[in-house]
């Protein structure tokens, strides 16, 4: 593996400076990219290898473990961005490791309109693709036009002499139908697992047929003046100061329920303020939990397991991680 990406690779990196809750622990092996095609080149290696690999973005929505990642992680710093003005309507190209909320402020320069809700969000497009991100009425469900994939899909099953099965690498264009967008997921999300269900992160297997990696995405905007586009930001970004806490974080922690608020359930079951270590549910908003300087990912950990025991035994209502776990981690113990 060192020797096939020679001086690009860098063994055991701590992996909490690269997120916005600040823990983790190492990767046994960090490839950082700064293009789509650098990101084809080392994606298609790894595949052809069979090795297992994480793609890391903003490190926004995650929560890694704090025995790190065994395998790869690749550091998508793939940043580039095109606007086309000229077209009906106007549309903007970001490669997928570009930064959703700079992308916003960058329409917003050019009167651009449509991406007002992103104002804010520190993740990358590539999270907000497969995650359906979104706020304020918007997601990117509303924005996609189409998203340049990368995806391998297994022809075969390991036979029996241990040589690995054949499969198929494809790049093309999955327009936003192809996503079947649901509320905080896609089909991408739902397919490859979630870190929610068990399994581990690092999971690539070919077993699971198709995988997909985000290359870039085509979003669609609005004319409009960028004083308006401006004052609507302005809005979101003061109401975001106001009802979400500062400090270390991975976001809403917990998918909202239908008809329901996942912060309304936990500060309801009495767990606003609640510490473990370093690490709180937040006081102003139930649905973040902090670190306060030296949280470790297993006092985190902790506060989830029971904000959802509590909320579940007092309300009936299982909370669903919206943030993806990261590394190896025993969960299947659940409630």
């Amino acid at each position: 593996m060192v020797a096939v990406f020679a001086d690009r690779i860098k063994l055991g990196v701590p992996l909490a400076r690269y997120t916005s809750a600040r823990v983790g622990g190492p990767a046994d092996l960090f490839i950082t990219i700064e293009s789509v095609e650098a990101l084809v080149e080392v994606v298609s290696r790894l595949w052809e290898m069979d090795a297992p690999f994480v793609l890391l973005g903003g490190g926004s929505n995650i929560l890694v473990s704090d025995a790190g990642v065994r395998g790869v992680v690749v550091h998508n710093r793939a940043r580039q961005v095109r606007f086309n003005l000229k077209s009906d309507p106007p549309t903007v190209w970001a490669a997928s490791g570009a930064n959703f909320g700079v992308i916003a402020r960058q329409a917003a320069e050019r009167g651009l309109a449509g991406l007002e809700w992103a104002a804010g969000i520190p993740g990358t497009v590539g999270g907000a693709v497969v995650g359906n991100a979104g706020a304020h009425g918007g997601d990117m469900a509303g924005n996609l036009v189409l998203a340049e994939i990368l995806h391998r899909e297994a022809l075969g099953v390991h036979a029996k002499n241990g040589s690995q099965p054949k499969m198929k690498i494809h790049r093309g264009s999955w327009p936003v139908e192809r996503w079947d967008y649901t509320y905080r997921s896609s089909i991408v999300k739902r397919d490859q697992g979630i870190r929610s269900s068990g399994r581990s992160a690092t999971s690539t297997s070919p077993y699971t047929g198709l995988q997909t990696v985000v290359l870039a995405a085509v979003l669609r905007l609005a004319q409009s003046t960028s004083q308006a586009v401006q004052s609507r930001m302005d809005e979101f970004v003061a109401y975001r100061h106001r009802t979400q806490p500062p400090g270390a974080s991975m976001g809403s922690m917990f998918k909202n329920p239908p008809g329901d608020f996942a912060g309304r359930l936990i500060e309801a079951a009495g767990l606003k303020g609640t510490r473990i270590g370093h690490a709180g549910i937040s006081p102003l908003h139930a649905n973040f939990f902090i670190n306060y300087g030296n949280a470790t990912a297993g006092d985190i950990w902790g506060l989830i397991q029971q904000a959802r025991r509590t909320v579940a035994a007092k309300f009936g209502v299982i909370l669903e991680l919206e943030i993806e776990l990261i590394g190896n981690w025993d969960i299947d113990k659940g409630l």
